[in-house]
């Protein structure tokens, strides 16, 4: 049976960052791929990258954002990725609220409930003003306070831990980037991708809860 259900936050509670840095890009006049790979490095490893550093809380927002700026200048454009990701609580794309009652309810249900999210130290207080993070989750697994950041296998260990040591084949991990999916999975997780309608990553997730009940 399924005992507790692992949410990331940006991209699936808010709007994807992925998506907003990449339309940023492009209505500045950039190839979206390049904002992407300038802003957020090779995002399914965990590299030496600004952006990894700053999630592993190695670098302050402040530097980060110099040695950002600058990449971007090496590669010919002027883009502040920081400004881009301003838009990601206000995307329209919907879905927020049912998703937060939905895991309000799994809570209620008796599943242990934890969110896993790659950060920034600086914006702790920001993020956890959009979603009741309290009422929600049992554990919460923030990169910048860990030292570590997703894919890294040993942030999903740290979060079955912190569950009280519940085996990844009785979990169910939704992410909005399939690099955290697979890292997720490979560890034998059950994996969920978050697309833009959320509202079919819930029914996706009610209709794996209902299986596993019944089997």
């Amino acid at each position: 049976m399924i005992e507790a259900v692992l949410f990331d936050f940006g991209g699936v509670f808010t709007g994807s960052p992925f998506h907003a840095v990449r339309s940023s890009g492009q209505l500045g006049g950039h190839d979206p791929e390049l904002v992407i790979e300038v802003v957020f490095g090779p995002y399914d490893r965990d590299t030496d990258h600004p952006w990894h550093r700053l999630e592993r809380g190695e670098l302050s927002f402040g530097d980060a954002h110099e040695l950002l700026l600058e990449l971007a200048r090496e590669r010919g454009m002027e883009f502040d990725p920081f400004d881009a990701l301003k838009g990601m609580s206000t995307d329209g794309s919907g879905g927020t609220e049912e998703l937060v009652e939905r895991t309000r309810k799994l809570r209620a249900d008796g599943y242990r409930t934890a969110l896993v999210t790659n950060n920034i130290r600086e914006f702790n207080d920001g993020w956890r003003k959009l979603i009741p993070v309290d009422e929600l989750f049992d554990v919460v697994v923030d990169s910048s306070m860990i030292g570590m950041r997703k894919p890294d296998p040993r942030v999903f260990q740290h979060a079955l831990a912190a569950l009280g040591g519940i085996e990844p084949d009785h979990t169910v991990f939704l992410d909005d980037f399939q690099g955290n999916i697979d890292a997720a999975e490979a560890l034998g997780m059950h994996g969920i991708l978050v697309g833009v309608d959320r509202l079919a990553a819930i029914k996706e997730l009610d209709a794996l809860l209902a299986s596993h009940t019944a089997a």
